[in-house]
């Protein structure tokens, strides 16, 4: 039976959605030791810069083995005009500098872009070699400095991070790391293009609130009660990650009518918590992120590490079929998991808070879709404009054509006079987002074309006295753990995704082993982001309301963390053993 409850003496109303706007919801205030991180930032990432980009010479950068090296390294390291870019003349003994001088002018006189044709005497080899490396390994010693302080800048958020990546990208080419092509480039990568039009895609949703008209229906019709409640919310999470690759769009979408939900189960927060209302958020937040590993377009993180794989295998793409066969079943079983975890274990619902406790909750829904009217041409039409998007993702493989140009039609349809359902004053890009990817993009090609995520895992695992004799067991069970954890400590996945896909390609290049079988499961792992309050824009956004503690959401999230890290053990082993991503599973059972 519902009970009924008055309003809050402040007269709030806790059913209206308009009270839940996230314009409305209270900044989450930054820990004393998150304010001295980003008083400090700065100055560390200066120091930092200085020391490994001036001071120190690390003895694994300074010893490369050009034969190691990938090809677009390779390339640069015998490049001529990128070797005479750094002065290597205090390297060379003093009874070689006439040597030096005379090569170094014939060189930048002839422009030339290949040794060979400038047949070397003896002498002329000799210095040939210490500027090559002694310019390769300055390469490389800015390449870390920069990329350890942008980390830091990242970390600490001292200033923005599309500041961050602005100051990144110039870095990269002051120090000569890359040319200014390379480097202003990649605002025009395909990826890059993608996530632009996508948002134009998204910004249907805003303005046709198609997306709300759906979540309102399937909670109007489905949710009757707690357990209808939360499996109704996971299918609306994972309809809208088909769709949507921004993670805060769709928190920022459902957030209301969460609240609304929550209101009416007898949960309004700080004082009135219920374990209905942990889970109700808690759930949503682990949805949004974890459906979103299903698709490559997920996130802008998950087209980033397809981005990195398809590059490292010779790939142009990584098809978005194949992503989604091998991973979205994956996100299913995760979420199910998730549900029985934090239902049945963690925040037990009783049987009190499986029925609503305030009168009127889903009225008020059946309001506010009512104020919707019926469903519009408009509507109708992004309805349409969507489906055929996934549907041509869905089957790229198959006709060739490539995310990025099915997504310039659809945003195209949607923008053209009368047909469409845009005009570009409704479009909302988030330009900063797009700069800090640009960012990362770049810091990407810095990486590829010094291998410096190579040359780091050799150093490391040769300090370590890893051969050739490792398994491959350990290596995936290090991999995976560093990745899925590491999620404990960052504020963006785009950051650990530039970390450890450059360096499980490097690992799997270094011990002979398909890249697929190490970087692919790594990918999977990207947006487990839900552990802490500051591990995500969706987890900043979400803790806000008050409805669970910083204890609430590390325990449900810490042992989603561990479940997670074992399932994909367990799906290396059977299904990506199946469709031969890693041909001989992970301990090699059967």
């Amino acid at each position: 039976m519902i009970e009924e409850k008055t309003q809050p003496a402040n007269n709030f109303d806790v059913l209206d959605l308009n009270n839940y706007r996230v314009e409305k919801l209270p900044l989450r205030e930054q820990t004393k030791f998150e304010r001295l991180m980003s008083i400090w930032g700065i100055f560390l990432a200066v120091i930092v810069f200085i020391l490994f980009g001036f001071v120190l010479e690390l003895p694994f950068l300074t010893n490369i083995n050009p034969n190691l090296l990938n090809e677009k390294a390779k390339s640069e390291y015998e490049n001529p005009q990128k070797v005479i870019l750094y002065n290597s003349q205090s390297q060379i003994p003093d009874s070689l500098q006439s040597v030096y001088s005379q090569l170094s002018t014939k060189i930048k006189k002839g422009k030339v872009k290949s040794i060979e044709k400038l047949q070397l005497s003896e002498n002329e080899k000799t210095v040939w070699q210490k500027m090559k490396s002694f310019s390769f390994s300055k390469k490389n010693a800015f390449m870390l400095a920069i990329f350890l302080a942008s980390l830091i800048l990242w970390v600490t958020e001292a200033i923005p991070s599309y500041l961050t990546s602005l100051i990144l990208i110039v870095s990269l080419v002051l120090t000569k790391v890359l040319g200014e092509k390379d480097a202003y480039f990649q605002l025009g990568h395909q990826v890059m293009w993608l996530n632009i039009l996508s948002f134009v895609l998204a910004s249907m949703l805003v303005k046709t609130q198609v997306a709300k008209r759906f979540a309102l229906w399937l909670i109007i019709k489905f949710g009757k009660n707690s357990t209808l409640v939360l499996f109704t919310f996971m299918i609306i999470n994972v309809v809208l990650s088909a769709f949507i690759s921004a993670t805060t769009a769709k928190a920022a979408i459902l957030l209301p009518i969460m609240m609304v939900i929550a209101a009416t189960y007898g949960a309004t927060g700080g004082t009135r918590r219920n374990n209905f209302g942990r889970n109700l958020i808690l759930q949503n937040l682990f949805q949004i992120n974890v459906s979103a590993s299903g698709f490559i377009t997920g996130s802008g993180a998950n087209l980033l590490a397809g981005a990195l794989i398809a590059g490292a295998i010779g790939s142009e793409d990584f098809f978005y079929s194949d992503w989604m066969i091998a991973a979205f079943p994956l996100s299913i079983i995760l979420l199910f998991l998730g549900y029985l975890i934090g239902t049945k274990l963690i925040f037990r619902i009783p049987k009190e808070e499986q029925v609503p406790q305030i009168s009127g909750g889903i009225e008020r829904l059946k309001q506010e879709l009512h104020k919707m009217g019926k469903i519009t041409g408009e509507e109708i039409r992004a309805i349409i404009i969507f489906v055929a998007v996934l549907f041509l993702w869905a089957t790229d493989k198959y006709h060739g054509t490539s995310k990025t140009a099915v997504v310039f039609v659809g945003a195209i349809v949607a923008l053209l006079p009368k047909v469409g359902i845009l005009k570009w004053n409704n479009v909302d890009i988030p330009w900063h987002l797009l700069l800090f990817s640009a960012g990362a993009y770049t810091l990407g090609e810095g990486l590829s074309s010094t291998d410096l995520a190579s040359i780091s895992v050799n150093a490391f695992f040769n300090y370590l006295g890893f051969g050739s004799g490792t398994s491959f067991t350990i290596l995936f069970l290090i991999l995976t753990a560093g990745m899925i954890f590491s999620s404990l400590f960052f504020q963006s996945k785009t950051m650990r995704t530039l970390i450890f896909i450059p360096i499980s390609i490097g690992i799997a290049q270094r011990f002979g082993l398909p890249i697929l079988s190490l970087a692919f499961p790594v990918a999977l792992l990207i947006e487990h982001v839900y552990a802490l309050p500051f591990n995500s824009k969706p987890a900043a956004l979400l803790y806000v309301t008050d409805h669970y503690s910083w204890s609430d959401t590390f325990k449900f999230g810490i042992v989603m963390l561990f479940v997670s890290w074992l399932m994909i053990i367990i799906w290396s082993e059977t299904w990506l053993r199946f469709l031969n991503y890693t041909p001989n599973g992970v301990f090699g059972l059967f």
